[in-house]
């Protein structure tokens, strides 16, 4: 799973929100972040768009996880249902629900402080030729 850690290191979005991965195991990747001033709205919850993120790119790296080496993923429909204020250390959970050729049907969860179910996702992955690096 090198080949996730190596792209995910690559991906400035997680970097700026200061993610990381935590788990990678095949078509389920963890991935957690603190919710800071930076990534925070005005009440001072994490921002929708943090667990959006965090989200898409857990459901993503699932899907890359059972896709051949010269092979990628682009998110081409994600949908979200914000559940619970998004506070503390946000894990998302990415798993993969029905693997396809041309279609990869992924879900999310989102969980926050003392467990607290923050959301769910679920959404389409579409597989694409590598990008040269």
């Amino acid at each position: 799973m090198e080949r996730i850690r190596d792209s995910f290191a690559r991906q400035g979005m997680m970097h700026t929100l200061g993610a990381r991965l935590e788990h990678v195991g095949e078509g389920v990747v963890r991935i957690v972040a603190e919710v800071s001033a930076a990534t925070s709205q005005q009440q001072g919850a994490g921002h929708a768009g943090l667990t959006f993120s965090l989200a898409d790119s857990a459901a993503g790296y699932a899907a890359l996880t059972l896709m051949a080496p010269d092979r990628e993923v682009v998110t081409t429909e994600f949908r979200i249902t914000l559940l619970a204020p998004a506070r503390g250390r946000l894990i998302a959970e990415g798993r993969v629900l029905r693997p396809g050729r041309r279609l990869i049907a992924v879900a999310a969860d989102v969980w926050g402080e003392d467990d607290v179910h923050v959301a769910t996702a679920l959404g389409t992955m579409v597989p694409v030729s590598a990008c040269p690096s």
